[in-house]
């Protein structure tokens, strides 16, 4: 026999990062911060602003809180908003599940008023139009109108893997229109060294397709090698 978990577990106490940490990462786009982590840290696909970011400014940097609900429920989500710190990105597992909304409106708007920076959720959301009205920036897989349960069990603040990422609160969350990155906490001081680096990279090569590049060196350079076998 199994013995039936609590209905909630919270773990309040986690390491975040400093305020010069989160200064380091506003505004810049999730592709330089992947590219500072070697190609790691982005979400799933279909984990991604919510239609697209046609009518909500879909860009926030912040430390995760993470909640982690079993299908159809939303109890741990709910819940986390009371542990939400400001500028903190409340990110919310429901298992993947599909077949109802994971969040709405209220949610948002409740969320907005505890200082938090934006929801990253694994399934749909409702109440698009509420979403709007609140302004406050969401990932999720897409819209559905279904009711969810709030029964739980469920758990804040432990680790939780969602879009194929292992997230920690006190991670730190980079999310714009292009999707969500997750940078480790314990990492975070390494991605903001390269970040100066991947910036330079970034205008240099800009530079060169704008002055009429056609095709990347490195790419020439094995047209142009004995790894390269042309058939005529």
């Amino acid at each position: 026999m199994i013995e039936a978990p609590s209905t909630l577990t919270v773990k309040r106490n986690f390491k975040r990062p400093t305020d010069a940490q989160i200064a380091a990462f506003q505004n810049v786009p999730t592709g330089f911060v992947v590219d500072a982590l070697y190609g790691d840290g982005a979400l799933a696909t279909q984990i991604g602003p919510i239609e697209g970011g046609r009518d909500i400014h879909c860009v926030a940097a912040g430390p995760a809180l993470t909640a982690t609900n079993g299908p159809a429920d939303v109890l741990a989500t709910i819940a986390a908003l009371n542990f939400v710190q400001r500028g903190e990105i409340l990110v919310s597992s429901v298992a993947g599940h599909q077949g109802c909304s994971a969040a709405g409106d209220r949610v948002m708007g409740m969320l907005k008023n505890c200082g938090g920076a934006g929801l990253v959720i694994d399934g749909p959301v409702r109440d698009y139009v509420g979403i709007v009205d609140v302004g406050l920036p969401v990932w999720c897989t897409g819209l559905n109108p279904g009711s969810p349960f709030m029964t739980g069990p469920g758990s804040v603040g432990l680790p939780v893997v969602i879009g194929g990422q292992h997230v920690d609160s006190g991670d730190m969350i980079v999310a714009d229109r292009d999707g969500v990155v997750v940078v480790p906490f314990t990492r975070i001081d390494e991605v903001i060294d390269r970040l100066d680096q991947v910036r330079s990279l970034e205008a240099e090569m800009d530079a060169k397709v704008t002055q009429g590049q056609k095709i990347s060196q490195a790419a020439l350079d094995i047209l142009e090698s004995e790894h390269t076998t042309y058939l005529d």
